[in-house]
């Protein structure tokens, strides 16, 4: 019986182990930059006193592309002078309203529905009704007043600062002016286009 040992198979399985060997050695010394010590959302941390790994922001911190140092107090506040303000940061125009009023669509008919009386769909279905626009208490509140409210929240109504840029919150603010005046206007109060309209006979 003839045996012949093939040093090119040999040589040739030995240089495939080797660059095998050499990319596991790679392999290796690239875990710890790609699997860093980290925690999961919720996961517990003992480091803190807390016992989470969720931090809050750093106070005074502010999202990226939002309010920066000597940004405009009324437009991303509602206050000047830390005091709650009356007065919008631009004016009022119909393309801005209109931007209210879908907006006001979106986020706050489901619950103040779509007259502002409180009776959106939500509270139709259980959930806590809100006040209506149009009681004295909120017709006589200043506009920062709303813009507050939409930011921060109030009672069960929750924050919408992080979801509804600060020119929208003042769109929808615009727009509940709107809507409280819609129930207190005269016929003075229409264009008089539109007033020679409505004083016409009817047919």
């Amino acid at each position: 019986m003839n045996f012949r040992l093939d040093l090119g198979s040999v040589n040739a399985c030995g240089r495939g182990m080797a660059i095998l060997a050499l990319l596991l050695v790679c392999a290796g010394c690239r875990q710890d930059m790609h699997v860093q010590p980290r925690y999961n959302p919720y996961d517990p941390a003992r480091f803190f006193n807390d016992g989470q790994s969720a931090r809050l922001p750093v106070a005074g911190t502010v999202p990226r592309g939002e309010l920066t140092l000597g940004a405009n107090e009324l437009l991303y506040t509602g206050k000047v002078n830390d005091q709650i303000a009356d007065v919008f940061p631009f004016p009022v125009t119909r393309k801005f309203l209109e931007r209210g009023r879908d907006q006001f669509d979106v986020f706050c008919a489901p619950c103040h529905g779509l007259s502002g009386d409180g009776d959106g769909m939500i509270v139709q279905r259980g959930f806590a009704r809100p006040p209506s626009y149009h009681l004295e208490r909120l017709r006589a509140a200043p506009a920062g007043h709303f813009f507050d409210v939409i930011t921060n929240g109030v009672g069960t109504m929750y924050a919408y600062g992080y979801r509804v840029p600060p020119r929208d919150r003042w769109a929808i603010t615009a727009y509940i002016r709107a809507l409280q005046l819609s129930r207190q206007a005269s016929i003075s109060d229409a264009p008089r286009a539109e007033r020679e309209k409505l004083q016409r006979p009817a047919r």
